[in-house]
């Protein structure tokens, strides 16, 4: 329910809200950089004509012993939310990362609107900005497109155009139909739920006629289900450096950008998804992080909990979590790089048409309607399945400008939850994808250099994928002919 300056949090968005711990904040973290100086009255005018014009960004959360809802802040005050900061000399990346990794960990006023905005007038050459969101506010997506929302394609005034994102599976869209019951204000959904036992009740000839549509909701909900406990059955991720006790101290590193049109070539040729090299990539530069610290990844394989959109492809911008979470295998024992993506994409072919996603939703929109003290131990029980949280977004690939200013650099992390201490952020954007690593500082002190391994392991993907290209010409044609038409043939 809605009302001038009141509005019923859902129950998925309160299950976010809930989810604050001591070791880990429920916080999304963004990070962008533009090539020259960005003023600062621009961005702040910038932030009050783009930013604010979400209502939300308005309100602070009231929690009660049914969920929480969004309340007009009477005492809102900009300059709590809008900070500029001056990094220490040289002003350079260190630096960055450093005030990234101490923001990341401290918490955001809860007593405020629960975001806040870090210009950094003078980094490098240019300038940049740290954006802090909680989860309950939006999910990556949607906060991707206000971001968006705040940008220009060219250094005029225009607004940038908003990127294509894929539809659902079409025998998926009656379950995402029903889970938009868990998306709304808690108080709208004994309503909705009334209405929509009235339509059924009134249809009910008619579905006798259409038993196909029926079988196929009622064929969905019982995956979705089937789903739910096949996850939960899954045993715990394995012990490795990278799970343990957490600090709740966070540390940030990003690496040197790759070209997406490599990334491109490399799943051309070998009938991989572009996910699928990323992916390994990852799987690469974790597993290599391993074995340098000593440890034995001799068949190891650990899982990360990605999220996935389920928004539909041309639904209006609007804020909340709509999305759902996979659980993908890494073989981070793998040390030759055509292995593992070759692994990789077997464990994403598994997942292909998967509800789990849908499954997720439903969890945490029941999550959020069942009693605080009972939420945190699913949490937990879930979070145990995961060693890290990949986060992998399609970003413009159009530079876009920032208060006339091109944007060079985005990285994105969405929060860790429970016992996961680990996150990685894939961001493709401008031809160039960035990668990046959120972590606790107990579990891995120095991220740089674990995110340095990420530009390295593509180097060797590209060079075994081109030394195996070069070796095709020496085949008979008819050989390669063969193989490339199994390339063609393989689930993209």
């Amino acid at each position: 329910m809605t009302t001038s300056g009141h509005e019923r949090m859902s129950s998925v968005d309160t299950a976010w809200l809930r989810m604050d711990g001591p070791d880990n904040t429920m916080m999304i973290v963004g990070v962008s950089v533009t090539e020259t100086p960005v003023r600062p009255d621009d961005f702040r005018r910038m932030i009050e004509q783009r930013l604010l014009c979400f209502t939300r960004f308005r309100r602070r959360v009231a929690a009660d012993a049914l969920g929480a809802s969004w309340v007009d802040d009477d005492a809102f005050d900009l300059d709590a939310h809008l900070v500029r900061v001056v990094l220490p000399p040289p002003a350079g990346k260190d630096e960055l990362q450093a005030l990234v990794s101490r923001l990341a960990s401290e918490a955001l006023d809860p007593r405020r609107p629960i975001w806040q905005v870090h210009l950094v007038e003078r980094y490098e050459r240019g300038s940049a900005w740290i954006i802090r969101v909680h989860h309950c506010y939006a999910d990556g997506i949607a906060m991707i497109r206000v971001l968006l929302s705040m940008t220009e394609q060219d250094s005029g005034p225009a607004l940038a155009r908003r990127p294509a994102r894929p539809s659902p599976r079409p025998d998926v869209l009656p379950v995402l139909g029903w889970l938009q019951h868990l998306t709304m204000p808690a108080g709208d959904i004994l309503e909705n739920a009334l209405a929509e036992g009235a339509r059924l009740l009134e249809s009910g000839v008619h579905q006798l006629f259409h038993p196909g549509r029926a079988a196929a909701l009622a064929g969905n909900l019982g995956g979705m289900a089937g789903e739910f406990v096949r996850v939960l059955a899954l045993p715990d991720d394995p012990v490795t450096p990278l799970r343990g006790a957490l600090s709740g101290e966070k540390t940030v590193a990003w690496a040197t950008p790759i070209p997406l049109h490599e990334v491109r070539t490399i799943g051309t040729t070998l009938g991989c998804s572009i996910n699928d090299v990323l992916m390994s990539t990852a799987a690469g530069a974790l597993g290599g992080h391993l074995r340098e610290q000593g440890f034995d990844t001799r068949d190891l394989r650990v899982r990360a909990s990605v999220p996935v959109n389920l928004r539909e492809a041309e639904e209006p911008l609007s804020l909340g979590n709509k999305f759902g979470l996979v659980f993908v295998e890494l073989a981070l024992g793998l040390a030759d790089p055509l292995q593992r993506l070759r692994a990789t994409h077997e464990a994403m072919a598994t997942l292909k048409g998967s509800l789990q996603p849908a499954a997720s939703l439903m969890s945490l929109g029941l999550m959020g309607m069942l009693p605080a003290a009972v939420q945190a131990p699913l949490v937990e029980t879930f979070s145990r399945k995961a060693t890290a949280v990949v986060s992998n977004v399609p970003g413009p690939q159009a530079p876009l400008y920032m208060c006339g200013q091109r944007v060079t650099e985005m990285y994105f992390w969405v929060p860790q939850s429970g016992s996961i201490g680990l996150g990685i952020s894939i961001l493709s954007y401008a031809g160039q994808v960035h990668f990046g690593m959120i972590a606790d500082r107990a579990l891995v002190p120095s991220p740089a250099q674990v995110v340095e391994r990420f530009p390295a392991e593509f180097e060797k993907l590209l060079l075994a994928t081109v030394v195996g290209a070069l070796a095709l010409r020496k085949l008979p044609r008819s050989r390669i002919d063969t193989v490339q038409q199994k390339a063609r043939n393989r689930p993209q």
